[in-house]
């Protein structure tokens, strides 16, 4: 599933992982911030960056 999502740039620079603390990767094929080290992608919904571990997916 691809959703091509727009955040805005500012935001992506202040996001970190709730979990780890690190900086967040952005997936914009996925609508995704990716945290590698955690091993979670938190979804991105209507912009809007969701940053709860349990709504995040696991890979």
């Amino acid at each position: 599933m691809t959703t091509d999502v727009a955040v805005d740039p500012r935001l992506l620079e202040i996001l970190v992982c709730p979990v780890t603390k690190e900086p967040l990767r952005y997936d914009r094929e996925a609508g995704e911030l990716v945290s590698e080290k955690a091993g979670l992608a938190y979804p991105i919904r209507d912009g809007i960056p969701i940053m709860l571990p349990d709504e995040a997916r696991k890979f």
